[in-house]
């Protein structure tokens, strides 16, 4: 039994997750986690990134720094509280901060940040990083990557399922008794986000109350749902890039008298729609759906999730034994054993990848 750590920060840039487990043959056991926020400054770094695309060269190296600071930081303090040493864990499975996504361009490319130089030696524990490059490099779309770790420890003989994530952007995996499918469906919590902290300050819609408290706008959801995203086929993946604050603006632009609040319930409809038209295009015969993801405690968005999909039976994945909010960190702790034992880690038929690929640049630590 190995011992692996996986970090994970989200577009949302809510914080970091760190979780422990242990990983034998086909189980893997939870064993401590911990979340630290990001510090404001780095948090609004990011966001100017994020939003304006444009930043010195040296600006660019301070964060990819400071971020790999962050990690560490989040290690470290998660190895203390489990009472273990450093060179108990085999290695650390970090998935870096994401600030752009384009693997349809010319030269194609996905990029996170996070110096896994730093990670490796301020822990003392071998990092993993780059986890998308190899499977863009044979021409896929280097995510969604969750569906292998979906497939291997959510499958259900008896069960035909659907794992979906709640994170900035959502995503599925369809996990059938004839198909593993995966794609990303389009925004999740990014656009709700952004556009609660746009007008009211907050980071977050709590329970989804503000979206609740306002109408839907039919007319402004249908042309929401016009974006040509929806309409591509699987396999696909998305971010910030697209569904960001602009986006919304400019959707906005023909609709002035929209109230704030009716926005939010119309985002928030956005969201629960596309997911729900995605399924029924690509899952048939599903059975039940388990949500993870800082979405999955949006209970007016699961609410709305279920109206359009009345017949499955909907859960989070703690009823599958990994807290919701933990599974991309899992998944990560679990794609960096894949590293170290060099086998596969991406699923072409999710990715549109020509080839099964090794995943993830290793920084060695030796002590």
């Amino acid at each position: 039994m190995s011992k692996y750590i996986g970090v994970m920060s989200g577009t949302s840039l809510d914080g970091v997750d760190a979780v422990l487990v242990s990983i034998k043959n086909d189980n893997v056991e939870v064993i401590k986690s911990v979340s630290h926020d990001f510090p404001s400054d780095l948090v609004n770094d990011l966001k100017r990134l994020l939003e304006e695309g444009i930043i010195s060269l040296q600006k660019l190296g301070e964060i990819n720094y400071r971020l790999g600071l962050v990690y560490a930081n989040c290690v470290n303090d998660l190895i203390l509280k489990a009472g273990i040493n450093s060179d108990e864990v085999t290695a650390i499975g970090c998935h870096g901060q994401t600030v752009f996504h384009d693997p349809r361009s010319k030269y194609p490319f996905s990029m996170q940040l996070g110096d896994g130089n730093v990670l490796a030696a301020k822990t003392g524990v071998d990092a993993i990083m780059d986890f998308r490059g190899m499977d863009i490099a044979f021409g896929g779309e280097g995510a969604p990557l969750t569906p292998a770790f979906h497939q291997e420890f959510f499958k259900e003989q008896n069960e035909n399922r659907v794992i979906l994530n709640l994170g900035g952007i959502a995503n599925v995996t369809v996990l059938n008794e004839d198909k593993i499918l995966g794609f990303d469906t389009g925004p999740a919590n990014c656009l709700i986000d952004l556009w609660i902290q746009n007008e009211l300050g907050k980071q977050f819609d709590k329970n989804g109350d503000w979206a609740r408290s306002g109408n839907i706008h039919s007319e402004l959801l249908t042309h929401f749902m016009n974006e040509d995203y929806f309409k591509l086929k699987a396999p696909k993946s998305t971010g910030k890039e697209l569904f960001n604050l602009e986006w919304i603006k400019e959707k906005l632009v023909d609709f002035p008298n929209i109230s704030n609040k009716d926005v939010q319930a119309t985002i928030t409809e956005l969201t629960a729609r596309s997911i729900a038209e995605a399924i029924h295009l690509y899952a048939s015969n599903i059975d039940a759906m388990y949500i993870c993801g800082g979405g999955a405690f949006n209970l007016y968005l699961r609410e709305r999730l279920s109206h359009y999909m009345p017949k499955i039976k909907i859960s989070t994945t703690s009823d599958l034994g990994i807290p919701e909010q933990l599974v991309e960190a899992v998944a990560f702790a679990w794609l960096a054993h894949q590293r170290v034992n060099e086998l596969s880690g991406n699923l072409p038929s999710v990715t549109g990848s020509g080839n099964t690929a090794i995943l993830g640049c290793v920084y060695k630590y030796i002590g």
